[in-house]
């Protein structure tokens, strides 16, 4: 449960640390970041006060699917549909927040609560590929975690995903995140996310088949997001079986990480789509292991959406680590913890029981 409660509040650290309530999230120099953060005297040093350092709105949309994860619902489409009501009532927090994010905000915009049949029913936008629905997909896989609930996962994942973001780029990041969440509950070695994410991209694809919504534009869209992360993994030497060893560049600083960051992006602005800000976090894992201020540096303080990378890093790092290793400044005083610890243990709670009911 402690992992469970860590992957929440830690998720929120990250989206404060790299939004320093707007200044660093927008920001394109990670170089500029680091000394800014040296300025105010480390890491170490920082205390994340509620009025200074609030968690961005990528976090409230994650505690907010995670809030409808916990719910007592009798299937999935009463799931789905305690999600459209949740997501609309976000977007009006949202709106009321100084400066709201268009691209949050509009995404909620086809979502209809009071249709029984068809509230969750999105139609395909062309806009969709952005990160919002990756970085909010963490909880799903925490609430699927264990193997044999790989299905469900699945389809809650890119369901999820794609009330908000109905494009495959978008959808596809949203089915990663809570992959690699289930994977850090599990145990499994990071090293080898990146090649299971790309045996189970064909399975989602014969999943939205299957759904007969919007495959001739899926189709169009679909190879952007599986050739991407192919080019990763082969510029990590991880593609394979037996490749267990990442390579990275040496040196490896502030100014390297950012070239690196926009090489993968598909518009020079680094985290900003489905499938880049999962790619940076799961880098960023994969470079740090269990050292949480290495993280930090290439997750949260880097140019670019550092905000929706540190959320997800973050979260993942707190579900294969804890808190042990973190900062006391950095959690003590963060906005809404006891409620995000809450959710964390109600999430694991919810996830043993369905356990026991499979079994």
């Amino acid at each position: 449960m402690e992992k469970f409660q860590a992957g929440m509040v830690l998720g929120a650290t990250g989206d404060a640390l790299g939004w320093r309530k707007g200044r660093w999230g927008g920001c394109t120099s990670g170089r500029q970041i680091q000394e800014e953060l040296a300025s105010l005297g480390g890491l170490g040093d920082l205390t994340l006060d509620p009025e200074l350092w609030p968690p961005g709105d990528s976090a409230l949309m994650h505690m907010t699917t995670a809030q409808a994860l916990i719910t007592d619902y009798w299937c999935l489409e009463d799931l789905y549909r305690e999600l459209v009501r949740v997501y609309v009532a976000a977007s009006g927090v949202l709106r009321g927040r100084t400066p709201p994010d268009p691209s949050k905000v509009d995404c909620c915009s086809h979502l209809k609560p009071n249709n029984f049949l068809l509230a969750w029913h999105t139609p395909f936008n062309e806009k969709g590929s952005g990160s919002g629905g990756a970085s909010k997909a963490m909880c799903v896989g925490m609430r699927y975690w264990q193997e044999e609930r790989l299905g469900s996962l699945m389809e809650v994942s890119l369901e999820t995903g794609r009330m908000t973001h109905n494009h495959p780029t978008g959808f596809l990041g949203s089915m990663t995140t809570a992959l690699f969440a289930s994977f850090a509950v599990q145990g499994r070695p990071p090293v080898t996310w990146g090649r299971e994410l790309m045996k189970a991209i064909p399975k989602a694809y014969e999943y939205c088949k299957r759904t007969i919504r919007h495959m001739a534009e899926y189709q169009e869209n679909w190879f952007y997001f599986e050739a991407k992360w192919q080019f990763y993994l082969e510029e990590r030497g991880i593609e394979q079986e037996g490749q267990d060893k990442p390579l990275f560049p040496d040196p490896y600083d502030a100014d390297q990480t950012d070239k690196m960051y926009r090489l993968w992006s598909s518009e020079g602005r680094a985290g900003r789509r489905g499938h880049d800000a999962p790619m940076i976090a799961y880098d960023a894992l994969l470079a740090a292991g269990s050292n949480w201020t290495e993280l930090c540096r290439r997750a949260m303080f880097h140019g670019g959406e550092s905000d929706v990378t540190g959320l997800i890093a973050g979260c993942l790092y707190g579900l294969m680590y804890g808190l042990s290793q973190v900062p006391a400044g950095l959690v003590k005083d963060l906005d809404k913890r006891q409620q995000l610890e809450d959710i964390g243990a109600a999430l694991f709670k919810a996830a043993s029981a369905e356990k026991c009911s499979d079994k």
